[in-house]
């Protein structure tokens, strides 16, 4: 299992990998949220943590929730009550506040491993549907005769909902809670993102959609259009 670190301190990036790789996992490290994924899009992570001394590091939060589901544990110095709700709120499955215990941290990074194991990919059925073919053992879709895709874990989870369900019109709220796995209210512009991404993979025209379709001031829904 791997763990993506971003933090901009050495020596505290350098302990806290001593602490997850006592907790058995590999780490990657980076610095900046922007590049993480950039720099390692695959295999994606099983855990971020996200050490940082700003008191507001909401954006960086959203951020990150925008490229993975991967549980997200962020280490910050004391901020106010009403920070740490939103963080929570935001998709921090875990804020930490300095100073904090190796010894503890340990055993909540395991904590949060166990809660987050799911159910294999390679368990799940795959799913045919007019032309499109998704397939979870692989995380590939396949439209027509075109050659398969890969798709990122966000774009996966988001179009096997979306299949699920086929036919019913998903509010954003909805899809975030399937994708990400947090309550959702107010998390439109980042299923508008993850929805963007993955038209640019199984839409012939992203511009004008056949598959994923939005039903305004409402949500979206997977209605093959032939």
């Amino acid at each position: 299992m791997q763990a993506l670190l971003i933090s901009q301190d050495p020596d505290e990036s350098a302990v806290l990998s001593l602490v997850l790789q006592r907790a058995g996992l590999t780490v990657k490290r980076t610095t900046h949220a922007e590049r993480a994924f950039e720099e390692s899009p695959d295999p994606p992570p099983d855990l971020c943590v996200l050490v940082t001394a700003d008191t507001s590091p909401l954006a960086t939060v959203r951020r990150i929730r925008s490229q993975t589901q991967a549980p997200l544990l962020v280490i910050v110095d004391r901020v106010e009550e009403s920070m740490h709700v939103v963080l929570l709120d935001s998709g921090t499955d875990l804020v930490i506040l300095r100073p904090f215990s190796a010894r503890l941290l340990i055993a909540q990074v395991r904590a949060l491993l166990r809660r987050s194991a799911g159910l294999p990919l390679f368990t799940l059925p795959t799913l045919s549907v007019a032309d499109l073919t998704l397939d979870p053992a692989t995380r590939t879709v396949q439209v027509g005769d075109q050659n398969p895709k890969r798709l990122t874990q966000l774009e996966f989870r988001l179009l096997y909902t979306l299949m699920m369900h086929r036919g019913q019109v998903l509010p954003a709220e909805v899809l975030v809670e399937h994708v990400w796995g947090y309550a959702g209210e107010g998390e439109r512009d980042l299923v508008r993102g993850l929805v963007s991404r993955l038209r640019a993979k199984v839409e012939p025209q992203s511009s004008q959609p056949r598959y994923v379709l939005t039903v305004p001031g409402v949500g979206y829904t997977f209605d093959p259009q032939v």
